[in-house]
């Protein structure tokens, strides 16, 4: 009876187990429209009755529309969710989202032209809750048919074929594609860094300084690894700068710049750098904390390129003074949203607390140990951060005493 009991035992854990799971395809085929500022997608499962059901947010701009189902689709009356539950077989669910993204100050986030596409995986594909089958495993590509003259389209995801990607994030269940995307006529410039392939790319006539771009992320990728730990296989920088929003922002393994952006300003800070820590570091806030994830991205986008030797001693002491300026009167660093005088004066509470950190510890330790902490976190609130830092201290910290942290 023992070996009975043991055998189904076995048999359940191979069952559950993603070896031995039923593998269902799932395909995304994406058809760019720039005469109507749209793209069209095409969600196809190779077998419906492995998923139940996949509920959509469809949030409250009205970007998605013209739904056509294989099985059951219903929206709810406010029209931010739809669920699908896919017919038997062979079973499609396509609708059409807008690619055009204005913001209040008239500049987009998001944007199709005549001849090139840039915008997000997440504005394809909405944050979907899958219910499926239990012993399925759904295998996601991505594919794209782009408009007549185009030439080729970049993603952060690994190329599986023309215009084809494999969509694998192990952290979720269902796989959606993210990450910057860029389609259309347009320049690329790759290299191999330790183990990620990196693409800079953006369309021509632009203006990208993609030589450049590739030669600053090359300068400082050996400090950038000594800090954070990781190799994605892949990282997509992607900028231009006809009416796009004219800042810097990361996604999944992937940066935009607005290519107009100087790669490092006047100031001492830059731009690509800050988001490359983002990618690199993945530190989510919660509890009012947004200072922490703010503060490291500027810390070390000015760190990192002082320590690969592009900036003097003597210019990282103006940087400093230029900080102190910037941070005011500012008298705390709690909140959900930080503005630039804040992050100023978190970039100089973590410069603080890294020379307490080396001086107590005879430069055995510094901040760097607290970051790669935080790294393994899902999300860290000002408390967590000062245990962790004072863990790495060896004693209670005076710099976190301050009451910009209260």
């Amino acid at each position: 009876m023992r070996a009975r009991r043991h055998l189904a035992w076995l048999l359940l854990v191979l069952a559950s187990s993603p070896a031995w799971a039923k593998k269902v395809d799932l395909d995304y085929h994406v058809r760019l429209l720039p005469q109507n500022g749209q793209a069209e997608v095409r969600l196809t499962l190779a077998d419906g009755a492995a998923v139940r059901s996949l509920d959509f947010d469809l949030g409250k701009d009205g970007l998605y529309g013209d739904f056509h189902a294989d099985g059951p689709w219903a929206v709810q009356a406010d029209g931010q969710r739809g669920v699908w539950q896919p017919a038997a077989g062979k079973a499609s669910f396509t609708y059409r989202v807008q690619l055009n993204h204005r913001l209040k100050n008239g500049s987009y986030d998001s944007r199709i032209t005549p001849t090139w596409a840039l915008f997000r995986g997440e504005d394809l594909v909405p944050p979907t809750r899958l219910d499926q089958q239990d012993g399925t495993e759904l295998v996601a590509r991505l594919a794209f048919e782009l408009p007549t003259g185009w030439k080729s389209v970049e993603t952060a995801w690994p190329r599986i074929g023309k215009q084809r990607f494999r969509v694998d994030n192990v952290s979720r269940l269902f796989d959606r594609p993210t990450g910057w995307m860029l389609a259309g006529t347009i320049g690329t410039r790759r290299e191999r860094l330790g183990d990620t392939e990196v693409s800079v790319a953006g369309p021509q006539g632009q203006g990208l300084r993609r030589m450049d771009t590739l030669t600053l992320l090359t300068f400082v990728w050996p400090q950038l690894q000594a800090v954070f730990p990781r190799n994605p296989p892949k990282l997509l920088l992607v900028g231009a700068h006809e009416q796009m929003w004219r800042g810097a922002r990361a996604a999944n393994q992937s940066i935009f710049i607005n290519s107009a952006r100087p790669l490092v300003s006047e100031t001492g800070s830059s731009p690509v750098l800050r988001e490359l820590v983002r990618v690199f570091a993945q530190i989510n806030d919660k509890e009012r904390s947004d200072w922490i994830g703010e503060g490291l991205a500027e810390y070390y986008a000015i760190e990192l390129l002082h320590r690969a030797g592009g900036m003097t001693d003597e210019r990282y002491k103006s940087v400093q003074a230029r900080l102190g300026k910037q941070a005011g009167k500012v008298t705390s660093l709690r909140g959900e949203q930080v503005n630039d005088a804040v992050v100023a004066r978190a970039v100089l509470l973590l410069q603080a607390l890294d020379r307490e950190i080396r001086i107590h510890t005879k430069n055995q330790r510094s901040l760097d140990d607290v970051a790669q902490a935080l790294m393994r976190l899902n999300q860290v609130s000002t408390s967590e951060f000062i245990r962790i830092s004072e863990n790495v201290l060896g004693r209670e910290s005076e710099v976190l005493q301050s009451k910009l942290l209260r």
